[in-house]
């Protein structure tokens, strides 16, 4: 007998279409069902999913906590995978149980550690993790500092928000003043020093970025799967060099990445980003969630998503190891439908108990 689970993604990013095909390639006797929730009506991910709704804007993280139960409890969530305000739906986990849903998602101790970058960086240079030199800073005189230091090491300073995702506000800092070599081209991540101080001295309070050496390729993510019990079931490392992709199980990638995920409770699927700083990989970022790449281990024979799930259900689908590792590869983008306006509407709405089905009709 085929029976059923019902997944929910919440605001999430466009990539995890891919996530949710994989979740309906599950292999045994379960059928997915998967809810998704969005402020976006055009984002792809509702078209994915078998039902959608829009969320309600302007929420504080305790009123999404409410919202959120308030959805596991109407469409029959048996798993979560939060992205938005993932750090105050863990801290209610066991509400979320108490409502028949588990969550895909790590500790909340986890999540307080990798949400700063700086605090980050420390915990992983704790256990012996090998990190790049880093300055946090928040003034232009902090800033100058920082940046001449690492000019007169030999290297190439950037910054970054210390909390962030997906690479947002990250900027190479250069001496060579703006011109219309700037102009030309498509826009690029480098930004003249004293334009940045400018817009420094000029604004309203200080920033909160992280300074450090612009680090080389190969860039590694290693996907992890890893369970409450802290143990790593599965470690995948994608590389890039330039438009280049492929897989690696070296060591030097994946061993400081499984010291990450089990040392720190990043339980489920996490995503642990390295660069290199001379001729040592070291720690580029640590994301508590799954990444939205990582549909492309499915070229080595990996359903990363579906292993989750099974973990969140409590059962345990044991090491994950992959039977091959895929070519390399590059990727390209395509077109994903969009869900029909009319079948995305406020949750003001819809009727109470009312579900947005493929069709189109209520349930």
């Amino acid at each position: 007998m085929v029976s059923r689970v019902r997944v929910w993604l919440n605001r999430t990013y466009a990539e995890n279409v891919f996530f949710m095909d994989q979740l309906r390639r599950n292999p045994g006797d379960r059928t997915v069902e998967i809810h998704a929730t969005h402020g976006d009506a055009d984002s792809p991910v509702l078209a994915a999913a078998d039902t959608a709704e829009l969320e309600p804007e302007g929420l504080s993280p305790a009123a999404y906590v409410e919202y959120a139960l308030d959805q596991c409890a109407r469409r029959g969530i048996d798993v979560f995978v939060p992205r938005l305000n993932q750090a105050a739906i863990v801290a209610h986990r066991a509400d979320f149980a108490a409502a028949g849903t588990a969550l895909l998602a790590p500790t909340p101790e986890a999540v307080a550690v990798f949400a700063d970058k700086a605090t980050a960086y420390e915990a992983a240079r704790s256990i012996g993790v090998p990190v790049p030199p880093w300055w946090r800073v928040r003034t232009a005189c902090e800033l100058v500092t920082a940046v001449t230091a690492l000019e007169e090491s030999g290297h190439l300073a950037c910054f970054k928000p210390a909390a962030g995702a997906g690479g947002v506000g990250f900027r190479v800092i250069t001496r060579a003043p703006f011109s219309l070599r700037q102009l030309s081209g498509f826009p690029g991540p480098h930004v003249p020093l004293d334009l940045v101080l400018r817009a420094l001295e000029q604004a309203d309070g200080p920033v909160d970025w992280l300074v450090m050496p612009r680090l080389e390729q190969p860039e590694v993510s290693v996907d992890c799967l890893t369970g409450p019990d802290n143990r790593i079931r599965l470690a995948v490392g994608r590389t890039k060099n330039g438009r280049r992709r492929g897989f690696t199980l070296h060591e030097q990638w994946l061993e400081p990445a499984r010291r990450i995920a089990e040392g720190f409770g990043l339980h489920y699927l996490s995503n642990i980003q390295f660069r290199m700083y001379g001729d040592r990989p070291v720690l580029l970022d640590v994301n508590p969630r799954p990444a939205g790449g990582l549909h492309q281990l499915a070229q080595c024979g990996v359903n990363a998503p579906w292993a989750a799930v099974q973990l969140a259900l409590g059962e345990d689908p044991g090491v994950v190891a992959p039977p091959f590792l895929g070519q390399d590869y590059t990727v390209v983008s395509g077109p994903r439908p969009l869900r029909p306006e009319a079948m995305v509407r406020p949750r003001s709405e819809v009727p109470a108990q009312a579900t947005v089905a493929r069709t189109g009709a209520p349930a």
